[in-house]
């Protein structure tokens, strides 16, 4: 996948579901010989912002993260009103048994 895309489904994961959404991704290059892999681990914010990103060297990410903020914007986009659970909650149930 190339980076863009990963950000750019990343954000809208988050944004989507109204959460923040820590994005991992390491960095180098593996044995099996797959690719450099890009690192900038992020984290995104339910706006689809980038609160915090990493390098393209190992890291640690840290973020303060807002959840009240959760609360603000699933009010403002509003995209879980319409949802049905009586719907699809059969689909969710699970026979253990």
């Amino acid at each position: 996948m190339k980076r863009y895309t990963w950000d750019l489904e990343v954000n809208a994961a988050a944004v989507a579901n109204g959460i923040f959404v820590g994005a991992i991704n390491r960095v180098g290059n593996e044995p099996w010989k797959v690719g450099k892999f890009y690192g900038n681990s992020f984290f995104a914010g339910p706006r689809g912002e980038t609160i915090v990103q990493g390098g393209d060297e190992d890291e640690l990410v840290v973020a303060d993260l807002d959840t009240g903020l959760l609360r603000v914007e699933r009010h403002h986009w509003q995209f879980f009103r319409d949802r049905r659970p009586d719907a699809y909650l059969p689909l969710c149930q699970h026979d253990l048994m």
